[in-house]
């Protein structure tokens, strides 16, 4: 009766022990299902395709293998061997500079971009030189800016910031485009410069800027302008439209305050357009008019107020 006693207990607590191994089990399969479930809804809702994921883990996979290549040649002194051995490895998984594109380009000739980036293609990537070739890209005068990026695997993304052109600037032996910074951008036919503002003047392009101060001081003066000649590196000779030519005085202050009160001025008597061929405003506040066959006239007490 004993050994049965003892039998009884000895089936009753392996039972026990086989149930709670299976609840086990079966709470582990849910969890897994549950989890499983959760990664691949999450999965879902990302904007990936399956092929993307692979494509991003098949990188992920290289970057780490170089990243390791490399730290481990660096410890035995040999980063030339590792970078040379990593880019092997990119390329033969297509790493590689295929397609260049360039982005950004409306007025200049885009085959200058080509040119000086072109000597990338068919190189691995990880050999590209992104600010190298972004400051070979810096050197062309049309370029304000430029950003060089990877779009794995095998594309280089050009990215150009434009010169606007502003003026042109009027030099002995041609005329050349400029931008507000006075950057000479390329060389511009008179026909198409002809409705174009015209600087000149020794140091002229560096005065640009200023320029456009002093024409913002009388705006309707502005469009009127067609030329401005920059002389004595001192100060502004402005001709209009109406071949009239305003003689300024040196100083930005003086010069934008003359401007203002020849604005006034041609408001109240139509100074431009009439006979006057040059307004000499040199000395405020008296302004001297020559007129072709006649002495100067001289018109006090408006100019400088």
């Amino acid at each position: 009766m004993g050994a049965a006693m003892a039998t009884i207990k000895r089936g009753g607590k392996g039972v026990r022990r086989a149930a709670k191994a299976s609840s086990r089990a079966s709470k582990a399969r849910k969890a897994k299902a549950r989890t499983g479930g959760f990664i691949d809804g999450v999965m879902a809702l990302l904007p990936f395709s399956e092929e993307q994921w692979q494509k991003f883990f098949l990188v992920s996979i290289i970057a780490g293998a170089a990243a390791l290549a490399w730290f481990l040649a660096s410890l035995a002194g040999l980063p030339a061997v590792a970078q040379a051995k990593i880019a092997s490895v990119a390329s033969d998984a297509g790493f590689e500079v295929r397609n260049i594109q360039v982005n950004g380009i409306d007025r200049m000739n885009t085959d200058r971009v080509y040119e000086r980036v072109l000597v990338e293609r068919d190189q691995p990537m990880p050999l590209v030189d992104l600010e190298s070739t972004r400051e070979r890209l810096l050197e062309l005068a049309w370029v304000e800016d430029a950003r060089v990026s990877r779009q794995l695997p095998a594309t280089l993304s050009i990215d150009i910031v434009e010169r606007v052109p502003h003026a042109v600037l009027v030099k002995p032996d041609r005329l050349m485009l400029i931008d507000r910074a006075g950057v000479e951008l390329e060389p511009i036919s008179t026909r198409k410069a002809r409705e174009m503002l015209k600087i000149s003047g020794p140091g002229a392009a560096r005065q640009v800027e200023n320029l456009d101060s002093l024409l913002a001081a009388a705006p309707a003066l502005g469009p009127q302008v067609s030329g401005a000649e920059w002389v004595g590196n001192r100060r502004w000779n402005l001709t209009f439209k109406t071949g009239q030519v305003l003689a300024l005085p040196q100083g930005d202050t003086e010069a934008a305050s003359a401007l203002v009160s020849f604005a006034r001025l041609d408001g109240q008597n139509r100074l431009l357009g009439g006979k006057v061929t040059t307004f000499d405003m040199r000395a405020p506040p008296r302004i001297y008019m020559r007129i072709p066959g006649r002495a100067d006239e001289v018109l006090s007490g408006e100019a400088g107020t």
